[in-house]
């Protein structure tokens, strides 16, 4: 079914054939309204005759509607589902015709995700992709709204692509830009109608309808679907994993968010939570063990929230468990399988696959999926344990739904359960209201728990959400930027002093590549998902005697030397891993 809704177009949306012309009548017209009984010549009788016919031939209302009254009622005697084969966007319309997609994605691993998904949609309609934007026939970004930081990354880049898009050779198809994600979602209006720059708007939950948006691109119109969805998991679409490395790769498990935090967009870009059925998870984890892949991040903009009721067989009276401590906006959810559940079974699908996931809240680590992390080998210890702020006032006002006492008490659970467990975190600096005490807090937070790698920054404001509405940004941005750089500098500090820890410990290390650093030096990630730089040489295999290279997506394991950040190995012990690591 057609859905015009969808659409917006800056010009009638079908091409209907020129069969006749319009006439100049308002004049006749207008004697016709005035002078109803006077007597009309036979040259206007014969013109209104011909405009009659002309108006006959064209395109009746029927047209316009897939599925008219008469094929309908065809249909229906039949007992099938109505099809309309001539309707005016057909499946061969759109069709991609081997055109050449060039994808950018800014933003969180949930885009990378959302990319992989496009590409395999717009892959079947025959479009191919491109690493060479010169050669790009459509080009599309991925896009973020998290700050105003993000945002204006992406107008830079459309005025970039605009300037290209006009030198294009007239001889040459067309370049069409479009904008898709959180951005396309949140900023539509402003999209289409700043200097024309979009050709293509869709939001997270309308990549399916891709295709036909860039038909209708093509016919030289903007269109847009930024509709968001209840529903809408991708559940059936397998995504098509485009990692340069190829041994790690991201699986999306829930989409949406509704902890309605007061400072996030999440919510209203991306909807409310649903989570994607089990059994295509468990599919598309195997498809990926299957093809030699070692890590694979479980993704979600509240990952540990799963909760999949697709099944009536998963459905129950049982309430969700929260840590303890914390609540929720929102009425507790009953029934269906648990994250618990989910991070058990992929973890059994393949014990040498590194099992890791992204983004959680504190609020959904019941002990049962702590124990788990700590009985299961390929299940990495480390936790993102997102705080926000160390100040209660602050984390009131964001509608955490935790304090600073419950969220140390959860660290301690952690600790104790998992032992060498890596915590990392985010913050905010300068939220509405906050004052130097509170960013003090904040401060001692940091350092009460020790954190190894952190996310930090300053406060921006975003449209539609409860800060905007109901909050004064108060804190001046010299004030955010300096309370910014000393939460920043404390980190470090007490960074620098856990991963010294590690020195003279042995690290399972799987390698990601060549370092950045030195094309003589390899990189690569431990357990707990701290960086580590080691020389690129030949090393001993297993407990033989016989040395073999290093490459992307083997296990090694090293012996750190240094405590800074990356950790370096000490070069006496590298030792590459076969099979059954764990």
């Amino acid at each position: 079914m057609l859905s015009l809704q969808a659409v917006v177009i800056s010009e009638p949306f079908f091409c209907v054939p020129k069969l006749w012309t319009p006439l100049r009548c308002t004049r006749h017209c207008s004697n016709l309204a005035t002078n109803n009984n006077s007597v009309i010549s036979t040259e206007r009788k014969a013109t209104l005759e011909k405009f009659k016919i002309q108006i006959s031939s064209g395109p009746r209302f029927q047209d316009f509607i897939r599925g008219a009254s008469a094929h309908q009622t065809s249909a229906a005697e039949d007992g099938e589902m109505f099809s309309d084969k001539s309707s005016y966007l057909s499946e061969t319309s759109e069709m991609g015709s081997s055109r050449k997609v060039y994808f950018e994605t800014y933003g969180c691993q949930m885009n990378v995700n959302d990319t992989e998904i496009a590409w395999s949609i717009l892959q079947k309609k025959g479009y191919q992709r491109t690493g060479n934007l010169k050669e790009a026939d459509v080009v599309l970004l991925v896009t973020c709204s998290i700050r105003e930081k993000a945002e204006q990354t992406i107008w830079n880049r459309l005025q970039q692509l605009t300037a290209m898009k006009k030198k294009r050779l007239r001889t040459r198809i067309p370049m069409k830009i479009g904008i898709l994600g959180c951005m396309a979602e949140r900023l539509k209006a402003e999209l289409l109608e700043r200097e024309k720059l979009v050709d293509v708007l869709a939001g997270p939950d309308a990549y399916r309808d891709l295709p036909r948006l860039l038909m209708v691109a093509d016919g030289g119109q903007q269109a847009s679907n930024v509709l968001l969805s209840l529903e809408e998991t991708y559940a059936d679409v397998m995504p098509v994993h485009h990692s340069p490395q190829g041994y790690s790769a991201f699986v999306s498990i829930m989409r949406g968010c509704d902890n309605m935090c007061s400072y996030c967009i999440v919510p209203f870009t991306r909807g409310r939570e649903r989570s994607r059925p089990l059994s295509s998870i468990l599919e598309e984890v195997q498809m990926l063990s299957d093809q030699g892949v070692k890590e694979v991040t479980l993704l979600g903009q509240n990952v540990n929230s799963y909760r999949d009721t697709s099944e009536e067989q998963f459905s129950g009276s049982d309430q969700t468990q929260l840590s303890r401590g914390f609540k929720t906006v929102y009425k507790t959810k009953q029934g269906g399988l648990r994250f618990s559940d989910l991070l058990d079974r992929v973890s059994l699908i393949d014990p040498d696959m590194r099992i890791r996931f992204t983004s959680p809240h504190p609020k959904d680590f019941p002990d049962q999926v702590l124990h788990l992390i700590a009985e299961r080998r390929n299940i990495c210890k480390q936790i993102h344990l997102p705080a926000q702020s160390g100040s209660n006032e602050v984390l009131k006002a964001m509608r955490r739904g935790y304090t600073r006492e419950a969220y140390l008490d959860l660290v301690e659970n952690i600790k104790k359960i998992i032992p060498g467990v890596s915590l990392s975190s985010d913050f905010i600096s300068g939220f509405c209201g906050e004052t130097e005490d509170d960013h003090q807090e904040t401060l001692s937070l940091i350092r009460a728990v020790g954190y190894n790698i952190g996310f930090l920054f300053a406060y921006s404001m975003r449209k539609k959400t409860h800060a905007f509405h109901r909050l004064q940004d108060d804190v001046p941005a010299e004030v955010k930027q300096r309370r910014l750089a000393e939460c920043i500098s404390v980190f470090r500090e007490e960074a620098t002093r856990v991963n010294a820890a590690l020195v003279g410990s042995t690290q399972l290390v799987l390698v990601e590549g060549e370092s950045k650093r030195s094309a003589n030096d390899l990189c690569g990630r431990t357990d707990g998902n701290m960086k580590v730089i080691f020389p690129k040489e030949d090393v001993a295999v297993g407990s033989g005697f016989n040395d073999e290279p290093v490459h992307a997506g083997d296990y090694v394991l090293v012996k750190v030397g240094s405590g800074s950040v990356p950790l370096i190995p000490t070069r006496q012990f590298i030792l590459k891993l076969g099979t059954n690591y764990c």
